[in-house]
């Protein structure tokens, strides 16, 4: 089979995890030791999330006088190449030496009339105290939004229109490749008006999810997997009635509502991947990626089955 991996958030920084360089190691190797046994069977694509370490580099960038800022298009380059080298290596490490990998920094079209950029809902970068993103705010005019108990700064999130490598990433899968791109959603751009039709980095970021589903639809691929650090997609979440749901149709799960900062954009990427193309997606643990594969781990949504069922 053909399979894209979109690793969460979780899947390099935890929260409250300290944004170090050990730190992103160690969990690229959790990740890589849940990818690496399927290579043999599938072809492989996988993708990331990067909020924490794109607010990293920005954080860092405070160093520099405002018009020297690097904008958030380059931030969200630099770390699809930090990250993916790390996966890369911890990859290669577990697999055949004779194994390819390669990492593809990965530019997507977005529309400058998409409104998310009339509605910043993007979290990037770490969590801080109200005190805290006050002052941030007022120094550099960010935009804030709470996050459970804690602040972290939102920026625009428009919809992914097209993903300019997709024909070097087939060709690299065609030559039995295990192929890291899209990071973060990939890297904003947009051609400006005129009739020039510059192609130029905006600064904004996609949802990973949302651009996972573009970039899997696009490759044909059998199965997209969303691995989270839930075990399967819930309903009730959290409270004594809380049910696991195993297998659905999309429209089965469109009788829910999931969190819109968390479960709700990997629940609709997966359910508008099944319904455009009929074939599978899956949400689950990282842990449990080759169960998903199996289909008896995580939640499974295709919409071919019969009944909605719940795991035990």
């Amino acid at each position: 089979m053909r399979v894209v991996i979109a690793l969460g958030g979780n899947a390099l920084l935890r929260r409250g995890e300290a944004m170090t360089a050990d730190t992103q190691r160690r969990n690229a190797r959790i990740a890589a030791e849940a990818i690496a046994p399927l290579a043999a069977e599938h072809e492989i694509v996988v993708t990331h999330g990067n909020g924490p370490q794109v607010g990293l580099l920005a954080l860092q960038g405070a160093a520099y006088k405002p018009e020297e800022a690097y904008p958030l298009d380059v931030l969200g380059a630099e770390t699809e190449g930090m990250i993916g080298y790390m996966l890369e290596q911890e990859l290669g490490n577990l697999l055949p030496f004779e194994q390819p990998l390669a990492t593809l920094l990965t530019m997507v079209e977005v529309d400058a009339e998409d409104p998310g950029f009339r509605n910043p809902t993007k979290f990037v970068g770490p969590v801080y105290d109200k005190g805290e993103s006050d002052r941030i705010r007022t120094e550099k005019g960010w935009v804030f939004k709470q996050d459970g108990e804690k602040w972290r700064r939102v920026v625009a999130s428009p919809a992914p229109k097209r993903i300019f490598e997709i024909r070097p990433v087939r060709w690299l899968l065609e030559q039995r490749t295990i192929v890291i791109c899209a990071g973060g959603g990939g890297i904003p751009t947009m051609y400006e008006k005129g009739p020039d039709r510059k192609l130029i980095g905006v600064e904004a970021v996609i949802d990973k999810d949302l651009c996972s589903e573009l970039l899997a639809r696009e490759l044909h691929a059998d199965l997209l997997i969303m691995a989270t650090d839930a075990e399967a997609v819930c309903i009730d979440w959290g409270k004594p009635s809380q049910k696991a749901i195993h297998r659905a149709r999309p429209d089965d799960l469109a009788q829910f509502s999931f969190p819109a900062g968390s479960m709700g954009p990997k629940v609709d990427a997966a359910c508008h991947f099944a319904r455009a193309n009929g074939k599978t997606a899956a949400i689950g643990s990282l842990a449990e990626i080759a169960g998903m594969v199996r289909g008896d781990r995580g939640t499974i949504i295709n919409e071919r089955f019969d009944n909605l069922s719940w795991h035990a």
